[in-house]
């Protein structure tokens, strides 16, 4: 339902800041689309039938319907449409733990602090161990730049038994430890997140940058070209990191032709501009 539409990284160029929302988009609204259909994790039953959707009521049905209604809404852009049907679910089914981390991704898009953060916390009240909502706190309090707290909820996500979305966990709580500065941390979280999602070309990336930033260029390089080796992915922020890279390599030539590739294919982007301003520290 959600997917990611851009390479580009959350950390790349922007030093850990909130600029680029893709990532956080891709990250949180992901996740949510597999809590909504039941894919990404799942709880042990105290019963001993498995539960299918016959043995739901009509209410349970409705509120169900309003939140996919809802999160269309929402992964279209349309929020307050979205916090409509939200309520309606809420309303049919006070107690549902997917309506309020819905709940507090909208209010967070609006900027409403309070009421995001009361409803994630609602949400963690009804299903404590819902691995959908740990992540998406924890991503809403990295962006708040509150790290501890972020990456503690990260990590009680990753240690929900079969919950399929630890790569990316892994990789935000990789971002969160870069912009908070623990680049060791960082490239140990983003390594771990590779090992699950070997082909997911945001955690290249972002591997690639905390490599690069911790001087290991030989190791930098493997990711980002792996990532650029795909045309749709080589975007401008990708290449302006390889040809950084190359640059702190002592590859000159191999720098000039990603900088004239850059320059070709995205001459009105920042990098581009700054490749022509010789700002390779940028």
């Amino acid at each position: 339902m959600f997917k990611q539409n851009r390479t580009e990284t959350a950390l790349g160029n922007s030093h850990f800041s909130d600029s680029r929302s893709a990532v956080a988009l891709a990250i949180t609204c992901l996740v949510l689309a597999c809590s909504l259909i039941g894919a990404c994790a799942s709880q042990a039953s105290s019963s001993k039938d498995v539960k299918t959707e016959s043995d739901r009521t009509d209410t349970e049905r409705r509120a169900r319907l309003r939140l996919e209604l809802a999160s269309g809404y929402f992964a279209r852009g349309q929020i307050s449409t979205a916090l409509d049907e939200v309520k309606a679910a809420l309303v049919s089914k006070p107690d549902m733990p997917e309506a309020y981390n819905l709940r507090g991704l909208i209010y967070a898009n609006m900027s409403e602090e309070v009421l995001a953060e009361e409803s994630f916390k609602k949400a963690l009240q009804i299903a404590p161990r819902d691995a959908d909502t740990l992540h998406n706190y924890g991503w809403y309090l990295c962006q708040r730049a509150r790290y501890a707290d972020a990456i503690g909820y990260f990590d009680q996500a990753t240690t929900v038994p079969q919950y399929t979305g630890a790569g990316r966990s892994l990789m935000a709580k990789g971002i969160c430890e870069a912009r908070a500065g623990q680049l060791d941390a960082a490239e140990r979280s983003l390594s771990r997140a590779f090992e699950y999602e070997p082909a997911n070309p945001a955690i290249a990336v972002n591997l690639a940058e905390v490599l690069c930033r911790r001087g290991e260029y030989e190791r930098a390089r493997f990711y980002i070209r792996r990532v650029n080796a795909v045309p749709e992915q080589a975007t401008a922020s990708n290449l302006w990191l390889a040809m950084r890279i190359e640059k702190r390599l002592g590859n000159d030539n191999g720098a000039r032709d990603l900088g004239e590739k850059l320059r070709r294919n995205y001459g009105q982007s920042n990098e581009a501009a700054s490749y022509e301003a010789g700002r390779f520290d940028e």
